[in-house]
């Protein structure tokens, strides 16, 4: 981490952001020898598929995922219920 002035932020302001966004460096902003901001990098993301690749799913055989299946529904009522009531 580098801690620079806020002057040096207001001259320099498109090259320390290039630095913070190319390599991923994180600066601090001081006034009057006081911390007062810090510019970091934002959190990587990933999408819904590169969440789920890590994981191990149990595969289940027709026989299973029938009974899976059947097993869930059971738990419903076939009456509709006034969630007021």
């Amino acid at each position: 981490m580098q801690t620079i002035s806020a002057t040096e932020l207001t001259r320099n302001t498109r090259e320390i952001l290039d630095r913070v966004a190319t390599q991923g460096e994180t600066i601090i902003i001081e006034r009057n020898h006081a911390m007062i901001a810090q510019i970091t990098p934002p959190q990587k993301t990933m999408t819904a598929a590169q969440a789920l690749a890590g994981l191990v799913f149990p595969i289940l055989t027709l026989q299973q995922a029938s009974s899976w299946l059947q097993e869930s529904k059971d738990g419903f009522g076939d009456a509709v219920r006034d969630p007021w009531a």
